[in-house]
């Protein structure tokens, strides 16, 4: 190995944004960093939705009673219903 063209390898402290800091090793001293795993959703078992604009009630009403009407009937029944509908408006 070449001497002086390796950044030194040093004791890193890392501070999160929940008031959490270790410490490990890294190229610079200090890193901070916005979630770690004192705060992660995934590590804590507290999971948070983050509904943006209704997205998950939309997606509810969509899907959770049973999905759409067009999927509950046949392919055949929608075509029949389709091709009726004109007949009965003339």
């Amino acid at each position: 190995m070449k001497k002086g063209i390796h950044p030194k390898y040093m004791l890193t402290v890392v501070k999160c944004g929940c008031g959490n800091s270790f410490n490990t090793r890294s190229t610079v001293p200090e890193l901070k960093v916005d979630i770690c795993n004192a705060c992660h959703p995934f590590y804590t078992g507290k999971l948070k939705f983050i509904d943006a604009a209704g997205r998950i009630e939309k997606f509810k009403t969509k899907f959770g009673e049973g999905g759409y009407a067009s999927l509950k009937r046949g392919k055949k029944e929608a075509a029949e219903t389709a091709a009726a509908a004109p007949a009965a408006e003339a």
